[in-house]
């Protein structure tokens, strides 16, 4: 039991990137934290982490050691509760990164259903639009919207996220109603331009398409004069009459509901995007995991294509 207990100390130092904080979380003194550490690694005959003035880093030695100590904690976990039945009580630390906008406006919303369920449950939310690093940074999984990218993780998917065409009242008053793509220059329409990289061209209005293989989505260029890099900015554009959007049903639906955004072109949504939950690895997934991942799922079942 100590030596799970040193391993649960130096986990904390590592996530926590501070021996000050790791220790003030855990209830117990910085020396004690310091010296579990130095005892680790004279025992493992290898340094684990690089301590500075302003904080504390994974070795490469470390970066592997702290994948296995939260292996070896998580299995001890379940342990502990393996004849307990899926119906006990869920316990433990869940570390979890959400993009941001899906977590404002979906996530984090339906959270204290999920909590009230689950009291006894120490959940840390990182919300991001980087990729953020599983391993590295300490996460249990993270939901990512498009492509994985890292072939060495293990996406379990959600679906598809639907997305919907768009534009305020008062733009639409403006510039017409578009009813097909020809309207959409005829009648002179712009669009705002979204890009994580400003000054990067911009990539167009995506419609769908069928050619012999199925269907497929081409991009007919708009003219537009903003260019914004983050969702929320795009979506508050489009509440403003900039010009017309595409953007995930999750973040607008409220805003189509009261009327302050209008559907256009419902039958040329552009190409749904794919959801995924993300893990390390597929072995040794906690109870608490399993079942905030399928928490997940149920929330996004009604945006999802």
């Amino acid at each position: 039991m100590q030596n799970l207990e040193h391993l649960m100390i130096f986990v904390r130092i590592a996530e926590m990137h501070s021996f000050s904080r790791a220790a003030e979380s855990l209830g117990i003194q910085k020396g004690r934290a310091s010296s579990v550490v130095r005892q680790l690694e004279e025992e493992l005959g290898a340094r684990l982490l690089h301590r500075t003035t302003r904080s504390v880093q994974l070795t490469d030695d470390g970066r592997r050691f702290h994948q296995r100590a939260r292996d070896l904690l998580s299995d001890f976990d379940d342990m502990r509760t393996m004849f307990a039945g899926d119906n006990s009580t869920l316990r433990g630390r869940l570390r979890v990164d959400l993009p941001t906008e899906l977590a404002r406006t979906t996530l984090v919303p339906a959270l204290p259903d999920f909590m009230a369920a689950c009291p006894e449950l120490e959940l840390e939310l990182s919300s991001t639009d980087r990729q953020v690093d599983l391993v590295e940074e300490g996460f249990d999984c993270v939901l990512r919207i498009g492509p994985v990218g890292d072939e060495n993780l293990i996406a379990r998917p959600v679906g598809r996220l639907r997305m919907v065409n768009a534009a305020s009242p008062a733009y639409l008053a403006r510039h017409g109603t578009p009813l097909s793509l020809d309207d959409l220059q005829k009648q002179g329409h712009r669009t705002v331009h979204y890009s994580r990289t400003l000054g990067a061209k911009p990539y167009g209005w995506e419609y769908p398409v069928v050619d012999g293989d199925g269907d497929a989505y081409a991009t007919l260029p708009l003219p537009g004069a903003l260019q914004v890099n983050s969702v929320q900015a795009y979506e508050a554009a489009g509440l403003a009459g900039l010009g017309l959007i595409q953007a995930a049903y999750t973040g607008v639906h409220r805003h189509l509901e009261s009327g302050a955004l209008v559907e256009i072109l419902p039958d040329l949504r552009p190409e749904p995007l794919d959801v995924n939950l993300v893990v390390a690895h597929r072995r040794n997934l906690s109870r608490r995991l399993r079942a905030f991942m399928a928490w997940i799922e149920e929330v996004l079942a009604p945006y999802l294509d």
